[in-house]
């Protein structure tokens, strides 16, 4: 697997928001995740609420089944502090907070994952968008084909009673017998 893919992998939606948790970013940085909170906390002006937030208790406990096999826990069984997610504006925040050239170079690859993401994701949309109209056009057209068999069922059924009708007609008049009719004068001039 390739960097990008792999700092994908590591890209989460929390919040309606793509964000990467603080243990990924320090162990792409290759530092330890307590060193990568001091430096964010003695910089907590560089970093809004959109650029960095803690996640909360329930938002980690839906994380903590995708992540069980990464998320770091203390001696005591448990973590002690909730993970910062940041943004990628916060990603590309922190790059000015640490500044070695491991740090610079993860932060360069991160960037370039979360725009290869964001042309993946409007790729997806404008495909998803096209089989959703496929799909309706799909729809329309068996709705369509259902009437037109509806009509000529009914239309059928409209000629094969007319037809009955002609049937029975027409043995209505074999069955009836002639009636004789008493002979009438001649009309005209005698001679």
């Amino acid at each position: 697997m390739n960097e990008i893919t792999v700092i994908q992998n590591k890209i989460y939606e929390i919040r309606g928001q793509r964000v990467m948790l603080d243990f990924d970013l320090a162990a792409l940085y290759q530092v330890e995740t307590k060193v990568l909170k001091q430096a964010v906390r003695r910089n907590i002006g560089r970093f809004p609420q959109d650029f960095m937030f803690e996640i909360t208790n329930e938002e980690y406990n839906m994380l903590k089944i995708s992540l069980r096999s990464q998320i770091v826990t203390s001696n005591k069984g448990g973590i002690r502090y909730m993970p910062f997610a940041f943004t990628e504006m916060g990603v590309a925040m922190l790059s000015s907070v640490l500044r070695s050239e491991i740090a610079i170079q993860a932060n360069i690859a991160i960037m370039r994952a979360f725009v290869a993401m964001r042309n993946y994701i409007a790729t997806t949309s404008t495909v998803t968008a096209e089989l959703a109209e496929i799909r309706a056009k799909l729809a329309l057209l068996e709705r369509n084909d259902e009437d037109n068999a509806e009509a000529i069922n009914d239309l059928s059924e409209d000629v094969r009673k007319e037809l009955d009708n002609i049937y029975e007609a027409i043995a209505a008049l074999a069955v009836k017998t002639p009636q004789v009719r008493p002979s009438r004068r001649p009309i005209g001039y005698k001679q």
